[in-house]
This record gives structure tokens, sequence and C-alpha cells, in this order.
């Protein structure tokens, strides 16, 4: 039998905290716009400064409710993305829209030819864009300071069933988690626009010694409770790539 291969955080971003969520219509969606960036080891933390400088920016966007929250996730351990920015909104327009805001309130802060576009250009020359939607997790204020995620690759005719799993017998044990405090956050996210990724498992903790941790008593709780779930799950959604992040900002 396969173990459960559904243990993460992060992205990214993942927009979580104490109200758990599954989608349906009569939930409140939430989409997330995620950039991965491949930097250069000697320029990334040129690109955390020139971030550093428009985070109150982007605070004030979601004080006014333009975006939902947004963050800067700093690679830990991993593939090849260094850095991620993440915006969210709770449509797909609005997502869309505060792209253009964003944009608009960098200009007029900065002028059309800041120089800082073309430095955070030369530190993180390559990104990679994807739309994601959150299926189920929790949703609110409080994120952890570390955080991990699954990218898993899924057949597509299929990716749905591995939706059901999750809630069914994924989502009691990771909420139970969060609740006891083994967790700070968790979610699960289906791609919308994108590269090859088609799924995110995420979950973050207040430290990496926590998070280590929590991630394999979640991996042997949720193989005890559905073994066969899990050999299903692993069938839908079977390659995968790891990351680790560091949860540089976030608002809220």
């Amino acid at each position: 039998m396969k173990k459960i291969q559904l243990i993460g955080i992060g992205l990214s971003l993942t927009f979580l905290a104490a109200t758990t969520i599954a989608q349906d219509d009569d939930e409140p969606q939430r989409f997330t716009y995620a950039t991965y960036f491949y930097c250069s080891a000697n320029g990334q933390s040129r690109a955390d400064e020139i971030t550093e400088r428009g985070a109150p920016l982007m605070d004030e966007l979601v004080d006014k409710g333009v975006l939902k929250a947004w963050g800067w996730l700093a690679h830990h351990t991993g593939g090849q993305w260094r850095r991620i920015a993440y915006s969210t909104a709770d449509s797909l327009d609005g997502l869309f829209e505060a792209q253009d805001k964003i944009n608009e309130a960098f200009v007029e802060k900065y002028g059309e030819d800041d120089p800082t576009n073309e430095e955070f250009g030369a530190a993180c020359p390559r990104h990679d864009d994807y739309i994601w939607q959150v299926e189920s997790g929790t949703v609110g204020q409080e994120r952890g300071e570390v955080g991990f995620s699954v990218y898993h690759v899924c057949d597509i005719n299929r990716e749905e069933r591995a939706d059901e799993i999750v809630a069914e017998h994924v989502a009691p044990i990771l909420d139970q988690f969060v609740e006891d405090g083994k967790l700070t956050s968790w979610g699960w996210m289906s791609h919308v626009v994108g590269g090859r990724f088609r799924r995110i498992q995420t979950m973050t903790a207040p430290d990496l010694s926590t998070l280590v941790q929590a991630r394999t008593d979640a991996i042997d709780a949720i193989y005890a409770e559905d073994s066969e779930a899990g050999t299903e799950f692993s069938e839908i959604c079977g390659p995968h790539v790891d990351y680790i992040w560091n949860i540089v900002h976030e608002k809220p």
C-alpha cells in the first residue's frame, strides 16, 4: 500500500487559518494569482529589498479591499523556484482587476521608468504564473512563519476525485491538527491557469521543526485513517514536487 501523498504547505500560498472551508455554491470563492520566480543566488536578496520597498503599497491595497491578501515567500528547500509573489481575490474578475490596480499604484508612486524594475528583472529574470482556486482548507488571518508546499501533477480526467478524497479523508485530520496547535494553517487548491501542476497541498507552522514533525504525524494519521483512499489518491496525483518556504511578508 502507498502512503497518501498529500502533505505540505504554501502557497503558496495559501491564505488560511481558523475557519474551515469546502468550496461549494454557497461558499465565497477565493482565487490566488501566484508568480513563481527563478532568481540568481546573488540577486535574490536585492529582489527581497525591492519587494520590501513596495510592501506598504500592497498592504494599502489589502486595506482598501482591492485584494483579500498578498504575500512574498522565499525558498528554503526544494526545486528551482526561489521566490513567490501572490495576491488573492474573491473572483477571477476581481483578481485580474487587482493586477491592473497594483500596476497603477506602483506607477503613481515610482513612475513609469522606475529603475528598480530592471534591477528586479536582472535578479529574477524568469517566472511562471499560476492562478489557483481554494478547494478546501482554513481561511482567515493567521498563518505560520514557514510553510511546506506539495505541487501535484494529476490525471486531469480524475483530479476531481482527488478533491473528494482530500475533503473526506484528509480535511478532518488537518483541521484537528490546526485546532490542536500542531499546524497554523493548511490548504488544498486547484489549477485554473498555468503550467503542468494541477493541485497544491499546503501547510504552515510557527517554525521548521514544528512543520516537519506535523507533516510526519499527518502522513501517519492519514494513512491509518484510510490506506485505500491514499492508494487511490496516489494513482491520480502521483508525481509531485516539494518545497519549503520562509514566509517573509503576508497581509492580512
